[in-house]
């Protein structure tokens, strides 16, 4: 999990904003990504907190969709063989 913190925020204040923000999201089924805690006042705090993304990335080689991890070693070969245009 990845904290940024903007602003002079103790220690102790960053514990307690992660441990609400894990229990809150792990009664969702979710886990957090990242964490940011902005200080925007003299008593006010901005939490922006992202859950980790179930997103897998997939490719197309000789007309079948499937992730990386799948491929056989030919479909493998020509993804190491594909050239980047810009």
């Amino acid at each position: 999990m990845k904290i940024t913190i903007y602003g002079d925020v103790t220690k102790a204040e960053i514990d307690s904003i992660v441990a609400e923000e894990k229990e809150r999201f792990a009664a969702r089924g979710k886990e957090i990504a990242t964490i940011e805690i902005s200080v925007v006042g003299q008593e006010e705090l901005e939490i922006k907190t992202w859950a980790k993304s179930d997103i897998r990335r997939v490719r197309r080689i000789t007309g079948y969709l499937s992730t990386v991890d799948r491929f056989n070693d030919a479909k493998q070969e020509e993804l190491g063989d594909r050239v980047v245009h810009s």
